[in-house]
């Protein structure tokens, strides 16, 4: 069995180093990790942006008619429900559904069951655009860690990164 590659440095490492030198009593194992989340959202948000694109939305519209999509036929949530799967706030949804609406991705009608309240609805148009949407985007993300990982280290990395947010979480409350 031969011994790995050597890691190369990034961007992330350089300013370890400068904290190394000028404060070497700091504990940087978090910068080195949280750094790297950041600087790997970033890298992906752009590509994805990029791809959805392609199917005129963004992604904060992406994840509005995937969430419809995940939702299971009829495809149809409340705004609140909505909002409250995609950290948004109510003025922030509106925005995102007027311009899919009028795309003709979406269309809001009366909730049938409470009289004040309304449901999305994922359209004939809104469901091809979004399954094709997100393979996309999949086959983005699965290019980039296909890249980077085998099978057995993405596995890995996915399960201390759930672990990670699981601790993270709590310790948020």
């Amino acid at each position: 069995m031969s011994a790995p590659p050597p890691r190369r440095k990034d961007p992330v490492d350089a300013i370890i180093d400068q904290w190394a030198a000028v404060r070497p009593d700091l504990h940087t194992a978090g910068m080195e990790i949280f750094g790297r989340i950041h600087r790997l959202e970033r890298a992906m948000g752009d590509r994805l942006e990029k791809t959805y694109a392609r199917f005129g939305i963004s992604r904060g519209e992406f994840d509005v008619l995937a969430t419809l999509r995940r939702s299971g036929e009829p495809y149809t949530l409340s705004p609140r429900q909505l909002s409250a799967t995609l950290m948004l706030t109510t003025g922030g949804m509106t925005g995102r559904l007027d311009k899919l609406e009028r795309a003709g991705l979406l269309r809001r009608s009366p909730d049938p069951h409470d009289r004040r309240g309304l449901q999305v609805t994922l359209t004939e148009k809104g469901l091809p655009l979004i399954d094709e949407a997100a393979a996309a985007g999949l086959a983005v993300q699965t290019e980039a860690l296909t890249a980077a990982l085998n099978d057995e280290r993405a596995a890995q990395l996915a399960g201390l990164l759930r672990d990670l947010l699981a601790g993270t979480q709590g310790a948020e409350r």
